[in-house]
């Protein structure tokens, strides 16, 4: 028996949970008169929980504490629906002010459009349809006799005698008036017992999952209610201000009805981007309309154009902080499918609604995939794209994700190589290896990773390179060997670069030679330490045949073997396989190969 209900083990299984997820999606749609009064039940509760818990700490029992929370957020809503009533019919009586008004920028637009492209088109559209009208009419002309022969048959008349008033008219009348009613009412009672018994509501949805899932849910449910929350409050008070400041402004500006404006700015900004200029077309068209001139209109973009700048660059990564973990991109497309799906009411939910689904994939493991198409955290790490842009011999992107790194390592470029290239060798090897890479692919990739290498070092700030050569009475000789190919070389090269030509004299071996020409070359140039650089996987067979012959020949050289690029968790076992080969020092990075060559050259 599985234990773990996550657990997708079979493609069948997968092919169940897309079928239950279309369901789910048929389900919401289908009964959404229901589901939609919940969800806004619940972005309540979300929202007020922050404002309870304050006067849950300031001594006031939960149950007046929830009913006093619920009521100031009544009160504002019903508020906010009288005021804005009030203004919309007030501005529809109002327009016989404007008509002169709009007469005369109608005037001046067709007066700019006099013999320009605009009149041209009318005119084209205008002949067109006149040549249609006469077709028609000579196609008309040839049954006009026969329909005027045509016997008039008499249709029957029904009639139909007028009763009592029936229920049916009047629930006609009053259903739709009483709906939104019912639905308000429906909210607030839910959210009133989901806010007295939320403790009771947590337990339940763990019980629900599993206990088996206890870590994994705790985790995610207080993500999720701290983000979510945290999300709705600042985002309410930054639209709310933003409202605030676009309803002085235009009151300023002398802009009619600046409270209704300012109340669709702060509504229509959750939408993301977008819905701060769409709230802005209403008083930019009334500018328009209620002045002649074109300097209230001016005044009005440039208020809107200054608060959003401020708002987005300012106010909104100042509050947000780590922000709610979505990309803004898909944050879009979500407002889209929510408001496709449910209308208005999910413009306003699609936000949460997104979070919510993004934290829990976090914990779910094979929901994985929403987290990586959903989250703002980036799709690949360093390493991934590093290698991926390998792939695609693209040199230019490449380059960036190096440059980019090696900024963030403040110029090291030990680092930089410890942490993406080498890695990225590694996983080109064992593509190799495994056949995913033709020997020609594999060859091409490494010239172009070398290049890179190559044009990084040239432009890295990399203290070993910037600083002024130490010099020494005498210097130690260190002999630098790749283990096998072209792949160990680059790793060979690099550490080269690195080291103090003023402490030590470095001699580099090309891959390739022959293990009786290295103990010939160890007794020709008499070094103090032999390094031998390896990229997992493989290469430990010819580091054992190496070192054993060398080994032999010279029992006193110092070795080090240098084996990057590896996982942690794979350092324990290669140390331990390759002291079984040599007693000299196993490292896995360039950084501690670097400090053991340093630790050399101080030595008398």
């Amino acid at each position: 028996m599985n234990s773990d209900p996550f657990k997708i083990k079979s493609p069948d299984d997968r092919v169940s949970m897309l079928i239950s997820a279309v369901i789910i999606l048929a389900l919401m749609y289908w009964a959404k008169v229901i589901i939609i009064p919940v969800a806004l039940a619940i972005l309540f509760t979300f929202l007020l929980i922050s404002p309870v818990n304050w006067l849950e700490n300031h001594f006031i029992p939960r149950v007046p504490a929830v009913i006093i929370a619920s009521a100031v957020l009544l009160g504002l809503l019903l508020a906010a629906t009288f005021g804005v009533t009030q203004q919309i019919s007030s501005l529809i009586d109002s327009y016989p002010e404007y008509e002169e008004n709009i007469t005369a920028k109608i005037s001046e637009y067709q007066e700019l459009g006099r013999h320009g492209t605009l009149e041209k088109l009318q005119a084209v559209t205008e002949r067109i349809e006149n040549q249609l009208e006469l077709a028609q009419k000579k196609d008309d002309s040839a049954p006009a006799a026969a329909k005027d022969k045509e016997i008039i048959i008499p249709q029957p008349v029904k009639i139909v005698e007028e009763g009592p008033f029936s229920m049916s008219k009047l629930w006609s009348f009053a259903g739709p008036l009483l709906e939104p009613i019912a639905n308000l009412g429906f909210i607030l009672v839910l959210v009133i017992f989901m806010l007295i018994n939320r403790e009771d509501m947590r337990d339940r949805l763990i019980s629900l999952i599993g206990t088996g899932q206890l870590t994994d849910t705790t985790r995610a449910l207080e993500d999720a209610g701290y983000r979510v929350s945290r999300y709705l409050l600042i985002q309410l008070l930054i639209n709310c201000f933003y409202g605030l400041v676009i309803s002085i402004g235009l009151w300023l500006f002398e802009v009619p009805y600046p409270l209704l404006w300012g109340f669709f700015a702060a509504l229509l900004r959750y939408i993301p981007y977008l819905g701060a200029w769409l709230a802005a077309i209403l008083p930019i068209s009334l500018s328009l309309l209620i002045s002649p001139e074109w300097s209230i209109t001016i005044k009005v973009i440039s208020l809107f154009v200054i608060l959003e700048l401020i708002t987005n660059m300012i106010l909104e990564p100042l509050l947000y902080g780590r922000g709610i973990g979505v990309s803004q991109t898909v944050l879009l497309i979500a407002v889209a499918f929510w408001t496709w799906l449910w209308g208005p009411v999910g413009l306003i939910l699609a936000s949460p609604l997104t979070v919510c689904l993004v934290v829990m994939s976090r914990y779910i493991p094979d929901l994985k995939f929403i987290d990586i198409l959903l989250s703002d955290r980036p799709a690949l790490s360093s390493v991934h794209r590093y290698y991926q842009r390998l792939l695609a011999n693209d040199e230019d992107e490449s380059f960036d994700v190096l440059e980019s790194d090696l900024g963030n390592n403040q110029g090291s470029l030990a680092l930089t190589f410890d942490e993406i290239v080498a890695p990225a060798l590694a996983l080109a090897r064992a593509d190799l290896y495994s056949g995913k890479l033709n020997k020609n692919v594999y060859k091409e990739l490494v010239d172009l990773n070398n290049k890179v290498v190559t044009d990084l070092s040239e432009v890295t700030k990399d203290l070993a390179e910037k600083s002024i050569p130490t010099t020494v009475k005498s210097k130690k000789k260190v002999l630098l060997m790749p283990a096998k190919d072209d792949t160990d070389e680059i790793a060979v090269q690099t550490l080269a670069k690195l080291v103090d030509p003023g402490c030590l004299d470095v001699y580099v071996i090309k891959p390739g030679v022959m293990v009786s020409e290295v103990v010939e070359l160890i007794e020709e140039k008499s070094p103090d330490v032999l390094a031998i650089l390896s990229i997992p996987p493989g290469g430990i067979a010819h580091i054992r045949h190496v070192c054993k012959r060398v080994q032999a020949r010279f029992p006193d050289l110092k070795i080090i073997i240098g084996r990057l690029g590896l996982h942690d968790e794979y350092h324990d076992m290669n140390k331990q396989q390759l002291s079984q080969i040599s007693s000299g020092s196993v490292e896995f990075t360039l950084g501690n190969i670097i400090t053991k060559l340093k630790q050399l050259s101080t030595l008398d």
